[in-house]
């Protein structure tokens, strides 16, 4: 189905329910939604790599090696609006908002609160928040909500609030499956297995696997070889992660 190119998307928060499928976890029973008021102006996207902070006994310092790299980070802000701005905004802010003030069409703490039950709360069903798929445009990111901040601005006469900002972050929270392909790497902190084919040495895997050939010595320790130079094609070995 084609778009109509002349209708404003507006930025969706989708929330689901999950099941587990052979240890795969995948998308469940639909939840709700939640749609933005007004598209945010700006978001940004942090993504972190995490280095290892060990030092050696006696040096002054290390070389920085890499350990894994963090989900990324999506922060934007929210506006939810009862000034009449939306609705009224031809008139001009000032004449929206008194009469935003007078007919007080929208309810800003119940929006906060479908707000927080689809992001924010337990699910009773699944005992933990709902997992989000984030829509605008482009940006499809499957997260999680990290924090939000919710800031009253502006009040009625009778002082309740007629505007909200929601300063969000949310983790990205990607499948295993899809994450393992995005990465596809070995990883020092994470444990590996290998089978063992003609030409494998142990320090050539200790150095593929954790950057330093040296680690052989625990890498032999942690699987019972005696003669790391014989190793026996077709078996398997464990490559655990080792501390530097």
């Amino acid at each position: 189905m084609l778009k109509n190119p002349f209708k404003l998307e507006k930025l969706k928060i989708l929330a689901y329910k999950v099941t587990k499928h052979e240890d795969k976890v995948i998308k469940g029973e639909f939840f709700g939604t939640f749609e933005a008021m007004f598209n945010p102006e700006s978001y940004s996207l942090k993504y972190e790599n995490v280095y290892q902070k060990y030092q050696g006994i006696n040096t002054t310092g290390r070389t920085a090696r890499y350990s894994l790299s963090k989900p990324q980070n999506l922060s934007l802000k929210l506006i939810l609006d009862d000034t009449g701005v939306a609705d009224y905004g031809a008139l001009g802010f000032a004449t929206a908002s008194l009469v935003g003030n007078v007919l007080g069409t929208k309810d800003i703490y119940q929006q906060v609160n479908h707000f927080l039950e689809l992001t924010t709360y337990m699910n009773g069903d699944i005992h933990q928040p709902n997992f989000l798929e984030i829509r605008w445009g482009d940006l499809i990111f499957d997260c999680r909500l990290q924090s939000v901040n919710v800031n009253y601005t502006l009040f009625n006469r009778r002082g309740q609030p007629i505007r909200a900002e929601l300063d969000t972050v949310f983790k990205g929270d990607l499948e295993d499956s899809k994450r393992i392909l995005l990465e596809n790497k070995s990883s020092p902190d994470l444990t590996h297995t290998r089978t063992i084919k003609a030409g494998d040495k142990l320090p050539l895997m200790a150095q593929e696997v954790y950057g330093d050939s040296a680690y052989y010595i625990q890498l032999a320790r942690a699987n019972n070889v005696n003669n790391f130079r014989k190793l026996k094609t077709g078996t398997t070995i464990k490559l655990p992660p080792i501390e530097k």
